[in-house]
């Protein structure tokens, strides 16, 4: 099961601005102002929602309107998210057998893909 968290938001450190995820907003404020980060702004979050899911809030919101890179960095990691979602779906696993099970078209040869393309005159290669 997937970690859900209650605040999320965006905070400056050494002039990168990355995606912060906390469940409690007092104390993420203060280890952030601790690190030295700028631009601190988190949000609670209306429930506990996945990394994916408050993303997808915080996009919704139009968060990152005012600030650039708070916008750059919440679209980057939302893509990213998002191709780690996809990744972990369910696909069915094909065996051996179900493969070797397929017809296999004998009527498509390399004379014949080589007529289609247009880009060889297949009249003058020589077929053993």
């Amino acid at each position: 099961m997937e970690q859900k968290f209650t605040v999320a938001g965006t905070a400056a450190q050494n002039g990168i601005t990355k995606v912060r995820f906390a469940n409690d907003l007092v104390s993420r404020i203060k280890i952030l102002v601790k690190n030295n980060c700028q631009n601190i702004n988190l949000i609670e979050l209306p429930e506990p929602m996945t990394k994916l899911e408050a993303l997808k809030h915080l996009e919704s919101l139009d968060f990152g309107a005012k600030d650039f890179d708070a916008g750059y960095a919440i679209t980057e990691k939302l893509y990213e998210k998002n191709k780690e979602a996809k990744r972990g779906e369910y696909k069915k696993p094909i065996s051996i057998a179900e493969i070797r099970s397929r017809k296999v078209d004998n009527t498509i040869t390399p004379t014949a893909i080589l007529e289609q393309t247009g880009f060889v005159d297949t009249t003058e290669l020589e077929v053993d």
